[in-house]
């Protein structure tokens, strides 16, 4: 067992194991197909130190930031500035190194990419926002292509970014062991009436505050009623470009809504079928916020890979909705074009997207997603 008593140890036939990393390790090599371990010394060394670095680097900051402010250790301003900045330290050379790379060490998940996301999902879960997180976009993308993956979901379940920092608890425990409880008959005198009458002005103040209302809520009515759209494409079955094609541009209404191409920036990573359809799959999910407000559709183009990634996107407004772009971090990973619909190559273009016409651009379909 633990010499010094604590957890976790793993019980094994050839005696225990103790130390989180050394019992991953441990199960990663009990098989030896196991393609959580690559099959060269330098590969496997790369995969430790990968695993040694999220430990130390981030996994160690990331808990310098969460016990002080859930009540686990003292709160210490300073120590927590030092923190934060190793921590974006190591967050600058990850993104670095995954700005080129989709996975940590080779074209497939590792044990190093099992590691490093449970590390890093702490951290977006409990205390990293948006705002920070947003700086390295290629550690987002890495956390997120991961962590909607089949075997991450199974255990991970649905993952969800903090939204704010959570306040420091330790720092009201010194507050705590005040017994001002001997004055009974003087506390009573100035609590009684003063302190209800606050929270209920506070309340009165509070109550009528409207709920700020969605900016695209408050452009001028469109002609095209985008639900029509969307129940046209999904119940057109056959003859589908003299139905919904044209169905589409007889309502389209270029003043009330806007066409959007995308292309994936960084196609070249897009190795592995399965990864690169999770990718856009997550990217889908995550626009739930705007389904009121687009309709769009994704494909995934080859054969072989890299695989390309592209898009189109109709957004109500003349310009992507800047909600969208604040919430959805995908966005800043694709190129946004606007579609000039004067240009009929441009229009050709929307219609076989739409379509998803075969081949598109000279090259097969892997996939064709639609948000509606």
């Amino acid at each position: 067992m633990n010499p010094l008593g604590k957890f976790p140890v793993l019980e094994t036939p050839d005696g225990p194991v103790f130390e989180s990393n050394a019992i991953a390790r441990y199960v990663a090599r009990l098989n030896g197909d196991n393609a959580l371990y690559l099959s060269t010394p330098i590969d496997n060394a790369r995969i430790d130190q990968w695993i040694d670095f999220s430990t130390l680097e981030i996994d160690s900051n990331i808990l310098k930031l969460y016990l002080p402010r859930f009540g686990y250790a003292p709160y210490l301003p300073p120590a927590e500035e030092a923190a934060n900045s190793a921590l974006k330290r190591a967050f600058g050379a990850l993104n670095t190194h995954l700005a080129s790379n989709t996975y940590l060490v080779g074209d497939s998940v590792t044990l190093a990419d099992i590691i490093t996301t449970c590390n890093l999902y702490l951290g977006f879960t409990e205390i990293l926002v948006k705002s920070f997180t947003s700086e390295f976009p290629h550690v987002e993308r890495y956390f997120w292509t991961l962590v909607n993956q089949p075997n991450f979901r199974k255990i991970l379940g649905q993952v969800k970014q903090t939204d704010v920092v959570p306040p420091v608890q330790s720092a009201k425990k010194p507050a705590q062991p005040k017994e001002s409880k001997p004055k009974p008959k003087d506390e009573p005198k100035k609590v009684a009436k003063p302190e209800p009458e606050k929270p209920k002005d506070e309340a009165e103040e509070e109550a009528p505050k409207p709920k700020p209302k969605n900016p695209l809520d408050l452009l001028p009515p469109s002609k095209m009623i985008l639900d029509e759209w969307k129940r046209l494409y999904s119940n057109t079955k056959t003859n589908f470009r003299e139905v919904a094609i044209k169905g589409f541009w007889d309502m389209y209404d270029p003043e009330g809504y806007s066409l959007w191409f995308c292309d994936y920036k960084y196609n070249d990573e897009n190795t592995v079928s399965f990864v690169t359809l999770n990718k856009v799959g997550g990217f889908l999910q995550r626009m739930d916020l705007a389904r009121k407000y687009a309709f769009g559709k994704m494909l995934v183009i080859g054969s072989q890979a890299p695989f390309k990634v592209k898009g189109l996107w109709l957004f109500r407004g003349q310009e992507i909705p800047q909600f969208v772009i604040d919430e959805c971090y995908d966005m800043e990973l694709y190129e946004w074009t606007k579609v000039d619909i004067s240009d009929e190559t441009q229009k050709e273009r929307v219609n076989q997207m739409i379509e998803d016409y075969e081949p598109f651009e000279g090259e097969p379909l892997l996939d064709a997603k639609c948000f509606k």
